[in-house]
C-alpha cells in the first residue's frame, strides 16, 4: 500500500510537472501591427525552425513522460552498505553490553532498513532529474522559438 501511494505520488509530480512545462509557451504581441493571419504564419514558421534547429519537438517531449523508476528501490548496494555499517555499530555496542552476536544482528536489521531508505531517496532524485531534464528541452526549444519571433518583429514574454 504504501508503494502505491509513493508511486502515485510520483507521478503526480511528474505529470504536474509536464503541464507545467506545457504552460511556459512565450506569450507573443504583435508589436509591429502584425494581423492574426500573418501571426499564425509566423508561429507556423517559427515552430517548424526551433524543431529543426533545436531537434526538440515540445509536443512530442511534453506527451511522453520522463523514465520514472519505480518498484523496490534496488541496485547501487544502498542496504548491503547499511546492513554491514550496522553490523559493525552493533557487534561494538553489543560488545560492551555483553553479546557482541545480538548486537551485530539488531544493528544489521537497522542498517538494512537505513540503506534502502537511502536507496528510495537516491531514486526519487534520480526521477526528479529526469523531470528536470525534460523540462530543460522543452526551455531550449522555446528560446529558439522566441528568438524567431523577435526576429519577425513580435514581443516576447
Amino acid at each position: 500500500m504504501k508503494r502505491l501511494v509513493q508511486t502515485t505520488m510520483n507521478l503526480a509530480v511528474v505529470f504536474f510537472a509536464i503541464t507545467v512545462g506545457a504552460q511556459k509557451k512565450p506569450i507573443v504581441y504583435p508589436a509591429k501591427g502584425q494581423s492574426a493571419q500573418q501571426q499564425t504564419k509566423d508561429d507556423s514558421a517559427c515552430y517548424a525552425w526551433a524543431k529543426q534547429t533545436t531537434g526538440i519537438d515540445p509536443a512530442v517531449v511534453a506527451s511522453t513522460p520522463p523514465p520514472q523508476q519505480t518498484g523496490p528501490a534496488v541496485g547501487g548496494g544502498e542496504r548491503v552498505k547499511g546492513a554491514a555499517r550496522g553490523a559493525l555499530g552493533g557487534a561494538a555496542i553489543g560488545a560492551i553490553a555483553g553479546d557482541a552476536g545480538d548486537g551485530a544482528a539488531i544493528g544489521a536489521v537497522v542498517g538494512t532498513a537505513a540503506g534502502g531508505r537511502r536507496a528510495r531517496q537516491s531514486r526519487e532524485a534520480q526521477n526528479q532529474q529526469a523531470v528536470a531534464q525534460q523540462q530543460n528541452l522543452i526551455d531550449t526549444y522555446y528560446r529558439a522559438y522566441g528568438a524567431c519571433m523577435e526576429g519577425r518583429g513580435y514581443t516576447i514574454k
